[in-house]
């Protein structure tokens, strides 16, 4: 029987770590951590990633899909969702290694830029730019997002980094997002959730340990894990509206699964490496995470919102791909 009690070190971290974290979440401290999990190695990355490098969910046709099959069908819907055309700008905020970018530039044509703060991710996004042959239309920066210069994109993406921005920043930076926006443009956020709080204390033992577990270990300072009303409640206040909301919680249990297979089937290479303390750690964060996703309680949710505006055409969504698991059944991955 597994025990979720909340025991001293817990309340050791919350307030001695955690909450301080919550509460600055200067730029010093979000490029520091950032730098600390993203720049450990790209074989690190690369011994759960496999070789498509997303470090986020994927999307499943159907559930024995290949971790590479998932991952471009997910690419291939972001694309679509945006509604991308040839030579439109599109800025990637949290490109991570760059493969969206690279796509995106050359099967639809854009010109397409992507942020980390990530050298080694970045170096890497680059050379794979290069190798797709892109290189004149697309390119990755070392740029933390609050010095993201103030110009215009038709499209704007940000997948699994606006968790990172923190709970308390998080308004902000959707008002950021907006000012980058062309009145006519479109924006994708993908974002890891939580389910909404309920029961007597407003919240499940189990969710909490594991949200404690995750910050001290896996992902510091990514406190904007959030329930979908937090969410949309900041998206509508920046003055979006939000046209499509997908909760595409049961493939990323899906993607941490093919994670994990990944991650065991290279044990000798990453102990070798990186010793057994990290393998360890990593095979406890993927193994508990497949069943967090898989039971609800911590998911993922991919939203489309305009700017909320009476000249925005509208039209445009009909007949559009507007849901992944509706409209991308039965299409071909790329």
């Amino acid at each position: 029987m597994v025990d979720y009690s909340f025991v001293a070190d817990h309340f050791k971290f919350l307030f001695t770590r955690f909450l301080p974290e919550v509460i600055n979440h200067s730029q010093e401290q979000d490029i520091r951590i950032g730098r600390a999990h993203y720049d450990r190695g790209n074989d690190f990355f690369g011994a759960f990633l496999g070789p498509r490098m997303v470090y986020t969910s994927g999307f499943f046709l159907s559930p024995g899909d290949s971790l590479e099959a998932a991952q471009d069908q997910k690419i291939q819907l972001v694309c679509e969702k945006l509604q991308l055309k040839k030579g439109e700008r599109l800025l990637d905020i949290g490109c991570g290694w760059g493969t969206l970018v690279a796509f995106a530039a050359r099967d639809y044509g854009v010109d397409a830029t992507g942020i980390t703060v990530a050298e080694k991710g970045a170096e890497f996004a680059n050379a794979q730019i290069a190798r797709e042959g892109v290189s004149g239309s697309a390119r990755v920066k070392v740029l933390d997002y609050r010095d993201i210069p103030k110009e215009r994109y038709q499209k704007i993406s940000c997948l699994e980094m606006a968790e990172h921005v923190g709970v308390r920043k998080f308004g902000r930076f959707m008002e950021q997002v907006y000012g980058l926006l062309d009145d006519d443009g479109l924006f994708f956020l993908q974002i890891a959730g939580l389910r909404a709080k309920n029961g007597l204390l407003g919240f499940h033992f189990e969710d909490l340990v594991w949200g404690l577990f995750m910050n001290k270990y896996i992902f510091p300072g990514a406190d904007a894990s959030m329930p979908l009303s937090f969410v949309v409640e900041n998206l509508e206040k920046a003055g979006f509206e939000i046209h499509s909301v997908e909760n595409i919680g049961i493939h990323y249990s899906l993607t941490i699964a093919r994670w994990y297979d990944n991650w065991m089937a290279n044990r000798a290479e990453v102990v070798k490496t990186y010793g057994e303390w990290w393998f360890r750690l990593w095979q406890v964060f993927l193994a508990w995470s497949v069943e967090i996703a898989a039971q609800g309680s911590s998911t993922a949710f991919q939203l489309v919102a305009n700017k909320n505006l009476n000249r925005f055409d509208r039209r445009r969504w009909i007949g559009a791909t507007n849901l992944g698991e509706r409209d991308l059944t039965g299409k071909k991955s790329p």
